[in-house]
């Protein structure tokens, strides 16, 4: 009897994980190329020019200022804002007093030039901390890493050019009840400190897109944010805060700044094709930005340019890692920021 064919062996197939693992960039690649219905499928299932929508959480915490919880696909991050008063002794010695005018402050001047004054004065102090497994490269108990310290010079440099805070908002004011050079005439009004804002950032985990994650957390938290009414006592000669809820003010920001990152994929050339196709990704996760090297930030604002997204203000671009986004691709990217700030206005807004 002749002997029964013994059956092929079966093909060697890896399971979506390992085969990520593995061989991140051709497993991209794969995804990007395949026609599906004529759309591109990255392997989060999004498209290429698709966002995840943030859900926001606000005044959660209860011992501070205010508070939000921002959840951005599998990235969730805690922003707390802390108030504290900084005396005007304590002032470093040498940051210059503002000029102030005869209504104590610049209230209602938008154009007004007090960034240099937040900065100098140091009134916005960020931090940034990683939970433990919030992510696999973060290893507990050691300093701060790059990535922490890289993000909170981003965040700080985005506070101050982005001149997000009024330097009237944080202002301590007080003017004498008597003038002692002139008794007919009224006193000047003095400045007797300043609150500082210290704004924690908490990463419960990260997926991706830190940056966006984290400064629309401290929006969010910025707008939730009470400052209770601080004045100059003459007869005890220190600062004291009202405990009335009702003259807490909440803060006046300038505008609404959201970012937009993108990581471009490099696709690499096949053998019986020319040269390799390049996508731009909007939003990128943690798998997507470990495969990418360039990476563009857009930083728009459609609340201060005027009514509507027609009018927005770019105000910040970073670039980093490559060449393949020139200026017609940044025009691109420029445009979807546009869109994707809608939709955090109204995640913000509650309308989400």
């Amino acid at each position: 009897m002749a002997a029964a064919a013994s059956a092929p062996p079966p093909a060697l197939t890896f399971p979506r994980p390992i085969f990520a693992a593995v061989s991140s960039h051709p497993f991209l690649q794969a995804h990007l190329s395949s026609d599906q219905s004529k759309r591109t499928l990255r392997a989060n299932g999004r498209t290429a020019h698709e966002f995840r929508t943030p859900g926001i959480n606000t005044g959660s915490l209860t011992h501070c200022n205010g508070s939000a919880v921002v959840r951005l696909g599998n990235t969730t991050v805690v922003c707390g804002v802390r108030a504290e008063i900084l005396k005007e002794e304590d002032i470093p010695g040498t940051f210059a007093d503002p000029v102030l005018t005869a209504g104590g402050s610049d209230d209602n001047d938008d154009s007004a030039d007090d960034g240099n004054e937040v900065e100098a004065a140091r009134l916005l102090v960020p931090n940034v901390e990683l939970s433990t497994g919030s992510t696999p490269s973060h290893i507990p108990g050691n300093a701060p890493s790059t990535f922490a310290q890289t993000l909170i010079t981003r965040i700080r440099s985005l506070l101050h050019s982005t001149r997000l805070l009024r330097a009237s908002d944080l202002r301590i004011l007080h003017q004498p009840s008597t003038n002692p050079e002139d008794p007919d005439v009224p006193a000047e009004t003095e400045l007797k400190g300043y609150w500082v804002l210290y704004l924690d950032v908490f990463f419960i985990s990260i997926d991706g897109n830190a940056l966006d994650a984290s400064w629309i957390a401290i929006l969010a938290a910025l707008r939730d944010t009470l400052i209770p009414r601080a004045y100059f006592d003459e007869e005890y000669e220190g600062i004291l805060c009202s405990d009335s809820p009702k003259e807490a003010r909440r803060l006046r920001l300038r505008g609404l700044p959201v970012p937009s990152s993108f990581a471009v994929f490099e696709g690499r050339q096949e053998a019986e094709k020319g040269d390799g196709e390049d996508w731009v990704l909007s939003d990128p996760d943690a798998f997507e930005e470990a495969v990418c090297r360039e990476s563009v930030t857009v930083v728009v604002d459609c609340a201060s340019a005027g009514k509507g997204t027609n009018d927005a203000m770019i105000r910040r671009v970073e670039k980093s890692g490559g060449g393949i986004v020139n200026r017609e691709e940044l025009k691109g990217l420029v445009k979807r920021a546009i869109d994707h700030w809608s939709v955090v206005e109204g995640a913000l807004s509650g309308r989400a």
